[in-house]
């Protein structure tokens, strides 16, 4: 039985749905926006790991040539090789804003795996893997004191953007990315020209505004 939820961000629909693919993992949803689609899985172990003082928490990005359809050309390497710069960067990106919301004390193995099936070369699949890793498992039976979601803030002749597509990012004099909940802001990575203090503290929370939506948006998908 699959469910889906969606909210138009940006001119461009935003979904996730679950219920249509990883149905053994603890939690399983695909997001879209524009034609990129995320897969994101959600699974932990039953019961704690043994001698650790830690929060075994894994999350990985895979990068897949086919989203952008592209298929290797060797005779004998048909597969992608070690994770690229971006990928292990993305992975952080998407650790980031999570890890603090699981339980203090929690040292279950938990493992969350982000595949990019399409990628559209105009909407970035980083920030769905936030919002789709988040909602694979804020639906599961894993604790967490989410949702968290992601937005990406451009500023193009003066017009601040959400979510800018490739196109008006290369043109944008600021690339912000924000994380956080309904209540507040838990991350922040920026790249930008010289912009003043206030500018950006604005900038900040014009993204939240949108966070908010989209954790709302996971609500109802927990709920239903």
């Amino acid at each position: 039985m699959t469910h889906s939820v969606e909210t138009e961000l940006s001119g461009r629909r935003l979904s996730i749905e679950t219920g249509k693919l990883a149905g053994q993992a603890n939690g399983s949803v695909i997001v879209r926006y524009g034609d990129t689609i995320v897969l994101a899985t959600a699974v932990a172990s039953p019961g704690p790991r043994p001698g650790t003082d830690f929060f075994p928490l894994t999350v990985d990005y895979e990068e897949r040539l086919y989203a952008a359809g592209k298929i290797p050309g060797s005779r004998f390497i048909k597969r992608e090789g070690r994770p690229t710069d971006e990928a292990v960067l993305t992975c952080r990106l998407i650790d980031r804003p999570l890890r603090p919301l699981f339980p203090k004390g929690f040292r279950n193995d938990v493992q969350i795996v982000i595949t990019t099936l399409s990628a559209d070369q105009e909407n970035a699949p980083d920030i769905l893997g936030i919002v789709a890793a988040s909602a694979a498992v804020s639906i599961s039976d894993i604790p967490f004191s989410g949702p968290v979601s992601a937005v990406r803030v451009g500023l193009v002749d003066g017009e601040l953007i959400i979510n800018p597509t490739e196109t008006q990012l290369a043109h944008s004099q600021l690339d912000l990315v924000v994380a956080g909940t309904k209540q507040a802001v838990l991350m922040v990575e920026s790249g930008s020209h010289p912009l003043p203090e206030a500018v950006v503290l604005d900038d900040i929370k014009f993204g939240h505004e949108s966070i908010v939506e989209l954790c709302d948006m996971q609500t109802r998908l927990v709920l239903e």
